[in-house]
């Protein structure tokens, strides 16, 4: 099967903005538009990997928990890696609720400390059951300071629930019906691709962005 991009980004968010009048706000302190291309491929404050001025971004609405999410990691973090022009935006979507809630918000809280990546890597890898110590152990074991990490869960909550509040507004606004969930340029992907379906992918996206 072909696999094409198939909601162009400006349409998805013209429909939004027309039928959800809550998805227009950032948060309390914000009038942002929560589904502009800019806050949706480049917030400043979601984490991000690959080149800061790359030519194409991919975004990833993802649980922790999500088996799929965990499969598909392999493959972006090649992508990565190979494409020195592909930037990746991690939005933590915890639709499985409960501890994938928790293990968002720590991932989040290492940040402050420059060890997002270090997180991610290690819960999205983690096989056992998360429970909330086997968690912190396994950022332990990733260099992340625990301490700190705690520190920053308590000091910047409201930024860390903003968050996640808006991923979660947008990927509600973008039809996602689970994890993961991509957002490449212009383009909406819902499903799981390996490397080779995300290269057609960027390919495509590029070749449309190059002919508007």
């Amino acid at each position: 099967m072909e696999l094409k991009p198939i909601v162009i980004l400006t349409a998805v968010l013209a429909f939004a903005a027309a039928t959800t009048l809550e998805l227009q706000r950032a948060d309390a302190a914000s009038s942002e538009n929560l589904l502009s291309s800019e806050a949706v491929l480049h917030d400043p404050r979601v984490p991000a990997d690959g080149n800061p001025n790359g030519d194409l971004t991919i975004v990833e609405y993802f649980d922790y928990r999500c088996s799929s999410c965990k499969r598909v990691n392999s493959a972006l973090r090649k992508i990565a890696l190979e494409d020195e022009n592909v930037r990746l935006v991690f939005k933590d979507w915890p639709v499985f609720g409960g501890i994938s809630i928790y293990m968002a918000r720590v991932a989040l809280a290492a940040k402050f400390q420059n060890k997002f990546l270090e997180a991610h890597n290690a819960l999205i890898s983690l096989r056992r059951a998360p429970r909330e110590r086997n968690v912190l152990a396994s950022l332990a074991g990733a260099g992340i300071d625990i301490s700190r990490l705690k520190r920053d869960l308590s000091i910047h909550k409201k930024e860390i629930n903003a968050i996640l509040a808006r991923n979660q507004q947008q990927a509600a606004a973008f039809g996602f019906e689970g994890t993961p969930g991509f957002i490449i340029e212009q383009f909406r992907v819902p499903g799981v691709f390996n490397t080779q379906d995300f290269k057609k992918l960027i390919a495509e996206a590029r070749a449309a962005t190059n002919a508007n």
